[in-house]
Parts: structure tokens; C-alpha cells; sequence
């Protein structure tokens, strides 16, 4: 069984096809998690919950997803997040509301927890250093932890004086052994690590093995429509430079 991990498609179906393209060049995808943050920031929304919810998939809630209904405040969103996220508010449907206001904000898929930001705070954390890395251990009891957020791909695991980052191989499989992970798959529609490129996971199921991949894509064509939807430029210029 072949798995599309993905994290933070933020409304990006351009990204969002590319990566699916992607993925079913390797082989058949039987299903997809998605963790959090669908929607946000870019101009396709609805067109990427469709797309999502249409394939067989595992989602947990995003902080941008909650906001865009509701379910917690603009107060902490920058102004460029807070103003796409009262956009997109506008765009959905009330079933595709309804749908992000039920999500989970965790849930199990042995062997792995999904979460957005973190296992102790799924809503706001960034996994972004060994020490935060190092404490969110103790929050989750399966051997892995799959994380979204930060848009930034990466491995970390427990090593016996705190957290580890390993490298991370593109386009080749990495074996899950024994050791505890937290796992984070990249952006697929924000990038942030410096490279313009979708990322995201292929989990092999009976191999017990992720393969992080990198898919280029039509950001141009992107970048055209959130200036057409009258969203802030910045969020136009910054796919480009994946930051």
C-alpha cells in the first residue's frame, strides 16, 4: 500500500495536482493524509478540498483551516494570513465549512499520530528546534509523529541525549526502524526551506519506509490568480522564492 503524505496544501491546486501527478507516476496512491491547513493563504480553496475529499484520506485540522471557519481567532495571524483567511471565509460552501469544522485535531494511523503543529499543541506549535522536538516526545505514544506547519521537511528522532535531526534523502526511501520519530513531509503549496518545490512523503506501507520528494509546478499560474483574487502580494511573491 502507497500512502501520499501531505502538509499546508494552503488553497495551492496547482501545487496540489503536481504533487498527485507525481505520486501516481511512482505507482498507485491508495490514500492520502492531509495534515492541516488545506485552506489559507492561496486561491483555490474549494478546488482543493474537492480534491482531497474525492480521494480516499485521513485529515486533521490546521490553524488556517479553523480560522477560515470560525473556530478560533484572527488574533495571532499575521495581517497578510488574517486577510486570506477572511477571503476564504467568502469562498466556501457551507458543506465545505461544515467538513472543516468537524476535523479532528489528531488522530491515529498505526503507526503514526497526525497532527498539525505538534502532539502537545496541534494547533499552534512549531516543530522547529531539538529541544521543542525533544519535549513533544513524551506527547504521543505510537513510533512516529507526523507533523505539518512549519512548511519546512524534516526527520527528527530520539536519540539518547535529546533529539536528532537526520538528513533527509530526496527521492530515495528512508527505513523506519525502531527508533521514535517525528516527521515533518514539507509544504506542498508554501514552501519555506528555500526551495520553490512542492514537497511531500510517499509512506510504503509493507517496506516500512517514507520517500520525501520534490515536485516543481506551475507557480506562475498560481501566483496569477491570488493577484487576480485581490489576495496581498506578498503571498504572490513568496512562492517563488519558497520562503
Amino acid at each position: 500500500m502507497r500512502i501520499a503524505i501531505l502538509a499546508d496544501i494552503h488553497s495551492n491546486l496547482e501545487a496540489l495536482n503536481a504533487v498527485l501527478a507525481d505520486a501516481r507516476e511512482q505507482g498507485t496512491v491508495d490514500e492520502i493524509w492531509c495534515l492541516g491547513d488545506t485552506v489559507g493563504y492561496g486561491p483555490d480553496p474549494t478546488a482543493c478540498l474537492d480534491t482531497v475529499l474525492g480521494m480516499d484520506h485521513v485529515l486533521v485540522a490546521g490553524n488556517h483551516d479553523l480560522a477560515s471557519v470560525g473556530k478560533i481567532s484572527l488574533a495571532d495571524f499575521n495581517p497578510y494570513a488574517a486577510e486570506a483567511c477572511r477571503w476564504t471565509t467568502t469562498q466556501l460552501s457551507s458543506d465545505h465549512s461544515e467538513h472543516l469544522s468537524e476535523l479532528p485535531l489528531r488522530t491515529e494511523q498505526a503507526p503514526f499520530t497526525l497532527v498539525h503543529g505538534s502532539p502537545r499543541d496541534p494547533v499552534w506549535e512549531y516543530v522547529i528546534s531539538p529541544n521543542v522536538a525533544q519535549a513533544c516526545f513524551d506527547h504521543f505514544t505510537t513510533p512516529y509523529c507526523l507533523v505539518g506547519h512549519s512548511h519546512i521537511p524534516f526527520i527528527y528522532r530520539q536519540g539518547q541525549r535529546g533529539a536528532e535531526l537526520i538528513d533527509i534523502p530526496i527521492g530515495r526511501p528512508v527505513p523506519l526502524g525502531r527508533e521514535r520519530l517525528i516527521v515533518n513531509p514539507g509544504g506542498v503549496g508554501q514552501p519555506r526551506d528555500g526551495d520553490p518545490r512542492a514537497s511531500y512523503i510517499i509512506y510504503h506501507t509493507e517496506e516500512n519506509s517514507m520517500e520525501f520528494r520534490r515536485v516543481a509546478y506551475d507557480l506562475t499560474t498560481t501566483q496569477k490568480k491570488i493577484r487576480l483574487a485581490g489576495l496581498p502580494e506578498y503571498l504572490a511573491e513568496r512562492l517563488q522564492h519558497g520562503r
